[in-house]
């Protein structure tokens, strides 16, 4: 059947409805950035007040992250083996919401922890099939362009959410009152979720048939490419290791440190949109491009003053930019599509345990030599390059032979 491109004809009426789908993605993803984002901004503050020693916060929030990408194997693979995208992604949105402003109500650190362990729980659950669900998409608009799309919404509200915590406890300083405001987003998040599953109930109707191969089993390519990717987690850094050493060395006051927060969350979502781009017309050369240039942060935020240590934070936020869209935007070509939310899950599942892990040796080194946890950064980003120099041998030998 021959298919043309001019408008109106079946192939640019689905461009279109597989485009409005990733905007409608991105807006609601949008409010639960600004929901969760905003809360996580504070926790730290927030627990303290609660009696949470430094050791508390710190084992909390590693042990949420570790449970946020560790169970999206699981949750991945329910999606597969049930093909139930949507109810999936449905009960983890539902669960992620509902906890932030239930810490309106936390009298004690424990509490407040299990509330903060849930929300990480339920972005794990909606993350593969939210993200499975934009790939259909993004084969008809560009997978790099669909996740840079979503990805720069996302961290607009996590650019917005904290802005708008950090302007209410200017006014009153009253954790519970910015929680419970908080539930305002997460509403209009869930609102339009609802809308999104009305409206679009069969994703993967979105997804060009020529892009649809059923086979079993993950090739060598994603192993390899996995390799890669856990390495440049494991270098990269979490923020909030980054705003001590500000906060310790002096070189930023810790007014200006959530500034510096809101300018990598800027710089995350534009990046994610300009390199989503070039990578469907560059494909992954970028990926290796910018994995070389985000390894800059680390000497930059570290090992130099006020407008180097900017510098770094934009850099770092333009890396987590990219890690949240263009890395798994490489993932769906190189899976069949009946794996893909397994592949999503377990992607994600080791890149957030070599994340934890990373972060772990990166705090201990630090304790004993800024210069050490800096080193550690670099080597890690940086080795992962020749890894991605050799994926994409393999994905250019595998177009010239198709």
């Amino acid at each position: 059947m021959h298919v043309t491109s001019k408008t109106g004809s079946p192939s640019s009426k689905q461009s279109r409805a597989a485009l409005r789908f990733v905007l409608t993605i991105g807006v609601l993803s949008f409010f639960a950035d600004f929901t969760y984002e905003g809360a996580r901004s504070v926790i730290g503050p927030f627990l303290a007040t609660l009696g949470a020693t430094a050791f508390a916060v710190s084992t909390v929030t590693g042990f949420g992250e570790f449970v946020g990408y560790g169970v999206r194997l699981l949750s991945g693979r329910a999606a597969d083996r049930t093909g139930k995208f949507w109810p999936i992604a449905i009960a983890g949105y539902t669960l992620q919401m509902v906890s932030v402003p239930c810490l309106t109500f936390a009298g004690s650190w424990p509490a407040a922890a299990g509330l903060i362990i849930a929300e990480r729980l339920g972005k794990a659950i909606r993350n593969p099939p939210r993200d499975v669900m934009l790939s259909h998409a993004g084969t008809n608009v560009g997978l790099g362009w669909a996740f840079g799309v979503h990805e720069a919404l996302d961290q607009f509200g996590a650019l917005v959410g904290p802005l708008v915590v950090a302007a209410l406890l200017t006014v009153r300083h009253d954790y519970h009152l910015a929680f419970a405001v908080l539930a305002v987003p997460a509403a209009i998040n869930l609102l339009l979720v609802g809308v999104a599953r009305a409206v679009y109930p069969h994703p993967e109707a979105l997804e060009k048939p020529q892009a649809l191969e059923e086979s079993t089993g993950y090739p060598r390519v994603f192993w390899i490419y996995l390799a890669g990717a856990v390495l440049v987690a494991a270098g990269f850094a979490d923020y909030p290791l980054i705003a001590y050493h500000f906060a310790k060395s002096g070189v930023v006051g810790p007014d200006i440190i959530p500034v510096f927060y809101a300018v990598a969350m800027g710089v995350s979502g534009t990046g994610s949109l300009v390199f989503g781009r070039l990578f469907d017309r560059f494909g992954f050369r970028i990926i290796i491009g910018v994995s070389v240039i985000s390894a800059a942060f680390a000497p930059l935020v570290f090992l130099s003053g006020f407008w180097g240590a900017l510098a770094g934070a934009a850099i770092w936020g333009l890396g987590m930019g990219v890690h949240e869209s263009i890395i798994p935007a490489a993932v769906t070509p190189m899976v069949p599509a009946s794996r893909r939310a397994s592949a999503y899950g377990l992607f994600t599942a080791g890149y957030g345990i070599f994340w934890f892990l990373g972060s772990a040796v990166m705090g201990a080194l630090y304790d004993r030599s800024v210069l050490a946890a800096t080193s550690f950064c670099v080597a890690a980003e940086l080795a992962a390059v020749p890894i991605f120099i050799v994926v994409f041998r393999i994905r250019s030998a595998e177009r010239v032979t198709q």
